[in-house]
Parts: C-alpha cells; sequence; structure tokens
C-alpha cells in the first residue's frame, strides 16, 4: 500500500522539535512527512491569507496539515492548490495524538440511573426566595430532586408553601424532617419523598402518598432496619434503604460493608446513599471522592444519592456527581476503566504533561530574533525569553525586573501571564502562553491578548511588544505574544 505523504506547515522556531517528532510519529503512523518552513517566526499567527502568498505544495502532496492557530477558512487553500487542507493541534506535541496514537476513544456520556437528591440545608432559616434560586441552581448543575432540609427542635410552617412554589417551578422535592406536621403538610403540598423512616417514626409515615427512606435505628446494627422494612412492606408503602455512611474514623469501611450486606439481604429494593457524609467530613476536594462512591453505588446497584455542597471544598459536589454517575455507567456497562474517557473531573492537574527538554528550551531561544516575550513553565522553571535573552528562574518578582522598561498594559500582561505560569509550576500542569489553564469542567475561557487586540478598536500601542501593529500579516507575524512552538 502506498504511504500517504503529508505536508506539515510551520514556523522557524518549531521546525527542529517538528522534525523531531515527524521522525518518529510517521514510522510509528505509516506516511511520508515533509515539513515547509514559512517566513515567520511563531507559526500561532499564520493566516490563510498569509499562506496563499507565500506557500509552496508540491504535486506529490497528498495532504496539508496546518497549525491549529491558523486564521481564516481553508477552503480557499483548497481551491488554489487543489489538495486537502486541514488544522492539526494548536501544540505540535499533540500531534502523536491527532494521528490516533493513544488516542481517547468518544464515549456516549449521556446515561446515568443513578438519580441526585441535593439538599438545601436549614432551609427554614431561608427566605422562599432563596430557597428557589438555590433549588433552580442545584437543578442546573445535575439535580433530579431538591431535599428540603429541616431542622430538629422546631416545626416550619411555611413547608408546604415552600413545596408548592417548587413544584410550581416544575422541580421535584424531598422533605428531611421527623416532625410529623412538617412532613405531612410538605407531602400535601406535593413532596414525593420523606427523607427518613425508623423506629420512631415508622407507623404514621407509612400511610403517607409518597415513597419513604428506610434507615437504622443505630447505623451500626441492621436489625432495626429489618424491622422497618418489615412495618413498610406489612403497610404496602413505597421505601428505598439506606443503610448509612459513617464518616472516616467513625466506622466508615464497616459501613461500606453493611450497603453491601443490605443488597444481599433485599435484593431488588432501592437504595439510597448520603454521600455528605464523606464528602463535607473530609478535609479534601470532594471531586475524586464523590467518583468514588459514585462507582461504589454503580456496582452496587444503590441508584440514589443524597448529597449537599455546603462547606468550600464540596461547593461543586451536585455537578461533580453528575459527571461521576455518567463516567461510571459507562465504565460498567461496557467493562472498560474510567480513564480516556472524559477529563471533566481531572482538576487541580492534568490529563497529560507536556514538556519541553532543557536543551529544546535552550535551542528554542537561541532562535528568536524578534522583542516579543514567550514564557514557558517547565522543568520545574519559570523561563522568559525574546531576542535579548533567556531569563528563567522560579520567582517572577525576580525575573520581572530583568525583562527592561515595560509601559503599565505590558507590565500587566506579563504579571498575569506570569502568575498563571507559577500557578502551573506549582500544581504541575500544563501552562501554554496566552491561554487558560486547565481547570477541568471549571475551566473558564480565556480571550488571549493577540484575539483582544484584534477584537477591540485599533489604537496605537506605545511598547510595540504589546500586540501586533496595523500591518499586513507578514510584518504581524513578528509581533506574536503567542507560544513559540505552536
Amino acid at each position: 500500500m502506498t504511504r500517504q505523504r503529508i505536508l506539515f506547515v510551520t514556523g522557524r522556531l518549531a521546525e527542529r522539535p517538528l522534525r523531531r517528532l515527524l521522525e518518529r510519529l510517521s514510522e510509528q503512523v505509516g506516511f511520508d512527512a515533509e515539513v515547509a518552513v514559512m517566513g515567520i517566526s511563531v507559526a500561532a499567527l499564520m493566516q490563510v491569507e498569509f499562506l496563499q502568498r507565500k506557500l509552496t505544495v508540491p504535486a506529490h502532496i497528498d495532504r496539508v496539515v496546518v497549525p491549529g492557530w491558523c486564521q481564516g477558512s481553508l477552503t480557499v487553500l483548497q481551491e488554489q492548490f487543489g489538495k486537502p487542507f486541514e488544522h492539526g493541534p494548536k501544540d505540535l506535541h499533540e500531534l502523536p495524538e491527532y494521528f490516533g496514537q493513544k488516542r481517547r476513544l468518544a464515549a456516549d456520556l449521556s446515561k446515568y440511573d443513578i438519580e441526585i437528591l441535593a439538599e438545601i440545608n436549614h432551609a427554614p432559616r431561608l427566605d422562599d426566595a432563596e430557597i428557589v434560586d438555590q433549588a433552580l441552581a442545584l437543578r442546573h448543575a445535575g439535580a433530579d430532586v431538591i431535599d428540603l432540609g429541616c431542622i430538629p427542635g422546631g416545626t416550619w410552617n411555611r413547608v408546604g408553601v415552600v413545596t408548592r412554589q417548587l413544584k410550581e417551578a416544575g422541580l421535584r422535592v424531598s422533605i428531611d424532617s421527623f416532625n410529623q406536621a412538617e412532613v405531612e403538610e410538605a407531602v400535601a403540598a406535593g413532596a414525593e419523598l420523606v427523607l427518613s423512616v425508623n423506629a420512631t417514626n415508622r407507623n404514621w409515615a407509612a400511610r403517607l402518598p409518597a415513597e419513604l427512606v428506610a434507615i437504622p435505628d443505630d447505623p451500626r446494627d441492621l436489625t432495626g432496619l429489618k424491622e422497618t422494612v418489615a412495618v413498610l412492606q406489612d403497610a404496602g408503602a413505597r421505601f428505598r434503604i439506606d443503610p448509612i455512611l459513617e464518616p472516616i474514623g467513625f466506622g466508615f469501611a464497616a459501613s461500606l460493608g453493611r450497603y453491601l450486606q443490605a443488597r444481599e439481604l433485599w435484593p431488588e429494593a432501592n437504595m439510597l446513599m448520603g454521600v455528605g457524609n464523606l464528602t463535607e467530613l473530609t478535609e479534601v476536594d470532594s471531586a475524586g471522592v464523590n467518583v468514588v462512591l459514585a462507582g461504589f453505588c454503580q456496582e452496587t446497584g444503590i441508584r440514589s444519592i443524597l448529597t449537599t455542597q455546603v462547606i468550600p471544598w464540596c461547593q461543586t459536589a451536585v455537578r461533580e456527581f453528575d459527571l461521576a454517575r455518567r463516567l461510571v455507567h459507562h465504565a460498567v456497562q461496557n467493562q472498560v476503566l474510567p480513564k480516556h474517557v472524559a477529563a471533566q473531573l481531572v482538576m487541580l492537574r492534568d490529563l497529560k504533561r507536556s514538556e519541553r527538554t532543557l536543551a529544546e528550551l535552550e535551542e528554542l531561544a537561541t532562535g528568536i530574533q524578534d522583542p516579543n516575550f514567550r514564557i514557558f513553565a517547565e522543568q520545574g522553571e519559570l523561563h522568559v525569553m525574546n531576542r535579548d535573552g533567556h531569563r528563567r528562574g522560579t520567582d517572577p518578582f525576580a525575573l520581572l525586573p530583568t525583562l527592561g522598561p515595560l509601559d503599565p498594559s505590558h507590565a500587566f500582561y506579563l504579571g498575569y501571564e506570569l502568575a498563571k505560569a507559577v500557578t502551573a509550576l506549582t500544581l504541575g500542569k500544563n501552562y501554554r502562553q496566552d491561554e487558560a489553564l486547565d481547570w477541568g469542567f471549571l475551566t473558564r475561557p480565556e480571550i488571549s491578548a493577540r484575539h483582544r487586540s484584534e477584537a477591540g478598536p485599533r489604537k496605537k500601542v506605545p511598547d510595540d511588544r504589546v500586540m501586533p501593529p496595523e500591518a499586513d500579516a507578514d510584518a504581524a507575524a513578528e509581533q506574536s505574544e503567542s507560544d513559540a512552538s505552536d
């Protein structure tokens, strides 16, 4: 079979690392690679109009790959050269994945079968509007049912009113109380689920036209739970079972065992787990905890969970569990690892690291011939380079004075980028100049300085290193603050 011949378009600074990468990749994938080095230093600023004038495509080439940052429609290039053109990745180090090497398989994460109950804690202390606003936000994050958490020792006389308001807003409601008056009023107003029922209230609760959550009288002993289940079954009541998850240090491991025991005792029963006893009571970012508990629930057939997001490290717990339930459903149903499927829950770290060696950084620095600063956070240091030199270190305050006189806007830009770079070094994340750090589903998209300058009003900039001057693409290509390796 004839090997495909692919032309890779790049700038001067990325030529050597690209050629080295293609030497390996072309043999692994099975294609012949050629490189077209354009007369600009930074491939990130290539534009279609520039390539129309400067690019030459040999007749024997089958397809052309341009940098992912290349601006403009590739259709005009295809028409001009009669060859297929395509945008490659924005970072040349992602070319192996682009060509199918260790590429993550697309997964259907639309399916799940674990229901999320999201509790509004101490609801009686809030006004009606606050409760509705919180409930709508929780639904937007992925909650299926809004649980109204009441306060022991008191009676909330507006529970029926609030329940009706939530129902009118199209929300499903559960009531979390042992107070008979509160529960009956909420159920009469449309609450579909009551948390919780044990020996203290099962006799009157069994008559309610709502589903109940049966719990043990003593979490360490299932005897009381068995008795409650028997009472509810005799009354023909609808119920689900929660053996109670206990915090670490207070019987956590044993409580997981009781969920397994309950599944053996009631193989067909609906079950619920209150995950807040672990997420809220363990001083650690909650995303990983939610994934592990979601996996346990998926494998055990626990089809509903109760969570809350009160403490700061749990403030996105509902969204985390919504993503987690989709991930574990995919893993269990397809018998695949929950790995290389979706990266939304990889937040503190990154899915993978891409670093240049010190030799590559030095080589890159020696090739820069313009005043624009390139910033890297690699090999444990900050690297700031332009034609005047390669500065490196771990303290941005020490580096900034070495960069020469800066106008205020440029100083602000460099300070902002260096702050991101320090964060990336601290956490071992990838840093790419002019791009947002990757925080999984929490990532806030960022408009690069270059794109801001292109979109905004045209103004003369005192320091020509801040943004491209108002010239053609050839001149603009020499004024980039972008990652020189793109």
